[in-house]
């Protein structure tokens, strides 16, 4: 196994719900990493030659990638990333914190070299980044609001209303088009990045409601204050982000998705879905 990954002294302690809804903070870097090594056709074969790798993630979305009782990053994200860095060879994994408003600007930078934090793939960041074949989970969006709450089921009825969100996620996204498309518009309250209690938000009418992934509630209101309504607003495989029109990128997110593969095939994947998340929420990402 390789050296043990290093883990900077994160920026932001306090986890909220609403950093967990939206996808929040992610790893960052004072150097842009190397991505010269080339992907094998065998997750386990090596070159001799190790590269170096910043992979981007978070401390604030309880489950995914946080800090433990220990003050120990974990999470299924982080121990997918080290599942994978132990299968590639050729590779040496460091994950690295920052908060997620500056994410992608990392890994435009190359300050980062990939991300890894539930990332949906939808047509916005497409035009913008690359992502890698091989999911290894799949989201279902839905509105989220005070348990009491019977007014709301659809986005119509939203028109007005406050929703929060965070700024560059893809619950966000889903709020800005459909205002794009609507004269009476949603009023969307950009979640700072601050520590912020969005069930008190909510529950006090500060704000009418949030989106967010099917399976966060359950991770991050115990007392059942909220409740999801209506349909699903869109549903969506999650992948790892990569830059585009990256050779040194492509080549690395290759070999992840060889990774990728055989943690799939071997029931590893399921395993870590189900210790992290409370179930296989893989089993509709694409085989």
């Amino acid at each position: 196994m390789k050296k043990m990954n290093k883990f900077r002294k994160p920026l932001l302690y306090s986890a909220s719900l609403m950093l967990v809804l939206v996808a929040a903070g992610c790893g960052s870097s004072d150097k842009s990493a190397s991505t010269s090594g080339a992907a094998t056709s065998d997750a386990g074969s090596s070159t001799g030659k190790v590269t170096k790798i910043v992979v981007g993630t978070g401390t604030a979305f309880p489950q995914v990638c946080f800090l433990d009782e220990n003050g120990k990053l974990t999470g299924f994200d982080v121990e997918l990333v080290k599942e994978i860095d132990k299968r590639l060879p050729d590779y040496e994994f460091d994950l690295q914190t920052m908060e997620f408003s500056n994410l992608l600007l990392s890994l435009e930078t190359k300050k980062i070299d990939f991300v890894a934090h539930e990332m949906e793939k939808n047509p916005e960041r497409e035009q913008k980044y690359l992502f890698n074949s091989e999911p290894y989970a799949h989201w279902r969006n839905k509105i989220i609001v005070a348990k009491d709450n019977d007014s709301i089921k659809t986005l119509d009825d939203l028109a007005g209303k406050k929703v929060l969100t965070g700024a560059t996620s893809a619950e966000a996204q889903i709020l800005e088009n459909y205002n794009k498309d609507h004269d009476k518009k949603i009023d969307i309250v950009y979640e700072s990045g601050a520590a912020n209690d969005t069930v008190s938000q909510i529950t006090s009418g500060r704000v009418d409601a949030t989106l967010g992934a099917d399976f966060t509630l359950s991770l991050t209101d115990p007392n059942g204050k909220l409740k999801t309504v209506g349909d699903d607003l869109s549903e969506a495989d999650i992948l790892f982000v990569f830059r585009k029109d990256d050779p040194d990128s492509k080549k690395l997110s290759d070999a992840v998705d060889v990774a990728l593969k055989e943690i799939k095939a071997d029931g590893t994947l399921g395993k870590l879905s189900k210790q992290w998340l409370g179930g296989d929420f893989t089993a509709d990402a694409s085989k």
